[in-house]
This record gives structure tokens, sequence and C-alpha cells, in this order.
């Protein structure tokens, strides 16, 4: 099966490229193709002649999108707009990734594939328009919504609280925002999956269970061995520029439709912390 990765330097884009074997796979990385360039995009796809495309390229700077709205729309929206028509052209798959930011956060119950989408902020708005345009575009498409994502080779919440932890005696964390924590590895994993199980619609993916994030981070300098106090504080405390939903825990009734179940999220940070010790 040939493969073309667009993100192929994020944190998911590194796992899959790390993950992917037994396949033709080819990453981008935005040196490599600005998915808003619609010309460069074709050339790519027409000479690689992909079977599925894997369009992890996005702004996900969730804060900075508030204030960079035409930003995170051209290239979030648009920009996927333009990797869709190319594959429909080139008879390609596509499998596009969104976002719990899809959701408003106001359930108390796992989010379903079928929810209305109410998007708070400027990137779930981006992202939640792409997903109407994807679908419309290329309505065989595959969706796959995670939330919560860390992993090696970039910025994310676990390595952020260990570099915060080895420097102060105590953290405050906010403990009223309820979603899924997902490893990259994972996340990555599955996808693999299901590209071979020929996936469409909207899926789910994320590892099993949820918590806070206070609960994330203590769990994080508790499985680290650190002696760091974490303090639960209110998201009202520790105020951002973008709203965040206040739940959004996502359902994997579809994804074990495909037969396929993810490790617990406590599982996946152990594996996580032993990567990032070696």
């Amino acid at each position: 099966m040939r493969v073309i990765i667009f993100g192929a330097s994020g944190l998911l884009g590194q796992a899959l490229m790390r993950e992917w074997n037994g396949d033709q796979v080819a990453g981008f990385s935005v040196e490599d193709v600005d998915i808003r360039d619609v010309t460069k995009v074709r050339e790519i796809i027409e000479k690689q002649k992909p079977e599925w495309i894997v369009l992890g390229a996005a702004y996900t700077d969730v804060d900075g999108c508030e204030n960079n709205r035409e930003l995170a729309f051209s290239v979030n929206r648009d920009g996927a707009v333009n990797v869709a028509q190319a594959a429909n052209q080139a008879g390609a798959q596509l499998l596009f990734l969104s976002s719990d930011y899809v959701f408003d956060g106001t359930k108390t119950s796992p989010y379903e594939i079928d929810d209305a989408r109410n998007p708070q902020s400027i990137y779930g708005r981006s992202k939640a328009e792409a997903e109407v345009r994807l679908l419309e575009v290329l309505p065989q498409c595959c969706i796959v919504r995670t939330a919560w994502m860390f992993g090696m080779g970039g910025k994310c919440f676990p390595d952020t609280i260990l570099k915060l932890a080895a420097s102060r005696p105590a953290l405050d964390v906010v403990n009223d925002q309820r979603g899924c924590p997902t490893y990259s590895v994972d996340l990555a994993q599955a996808i693999i999956q299901l590209c071979r199980k020929g996936a469409t619609g909207i899926v789910h993916v994320t590892n099993a269970g949820d918590c806070s994030w206070f609960e994330f981070a203590r769990e994080i300098v508790k499985s680290a061995g650190l002696a760091t106090e974490v303090r639960p504080v209110s998201t009202e405390q520790m105020a951002r520029p973008a709203p965040r939903p206040a739940y959004s825990v996502l359902s994997a009734t579809g994804l074990r439709g495909y037969g396929i179940a993810m490790p617990t999220w406590q599982d996946a940070l152990r594996r996580y912390l032993a990567e990032r010790r070696a």
C-alpha cells in the first residue's frame, strides 16, 4: 500500500513514520509542503500516487488561533480541502485528523460520533468546518477525532509538567476540564489499522479512560518518582485566550466497531515515560 503523510514532523507524524512498517510510506513536513499551496499539494499526490493520505498537518496552537483567525481557517479548513480535492482527483482515500474541540463540552457522558458539533474556540471552529467540507468533497473519507495528545518529539503536557516539576516545589493544574489523554504511538498504530481496514466516516481515537488535567499531572509526577506537590485549581483561576471544553471525553464505540482496542492512558503514560528516559 502506498501512503502519504502530511505533517510528518509533528508528534503524530513522527510516530506514524516510526510505526508504519510493511507499506510504502512517504512523509512530508510543513517545510516540504504548505497544504495551503494547492499546486504543490497536487504535484506531490500526482507524483506519489498514494492509495491513502493521512492529513495530520495543522495549525494546532489553540490560543494562537484566537489571535490568528485567518491563519487558523486557511490551514485547518482550506488547506484540508485542498488535500481532499487532490485526493478525490487522484482516487486516493483520505484520513483527516480532527479534535475534541469540535464539541462545546456541555455533556456529562462521552461524546458519540454523531453528536452535534458546537465549537467554542477558533481552533475548534476551523476543525469543525473542515470536517463538514471534507465530507462534502470526499464522502468516503475517514475523520479521526482525538484529544490531549502527548508523545516524543515536541511540546506536550507531560513534558511540560516534568520540566516544571524539576524546578518547582508545587504546581497548580486545572481540575474542572475532563478528557482523554492520547499517546501518539497508540494513536499512530490505530490509524495504521484504520487505513488497512478501509475505514470511512468519523471515528474517535483516544487512550481508554478519562481524567482531569490535575489528575493527569498528578499521575505524571507520581510515575516519574518526583516529590512535587500538584494542586487543583479552576479554569477561571488559570484563564487562557481560547475557551476549553469542560468535558470532552470521546466515546470509543466507533473504534471498537473496527475491532480496535486502545490501552489505558495510565499504561500509555508509563510507556511514554520509559521512552523519554531512554
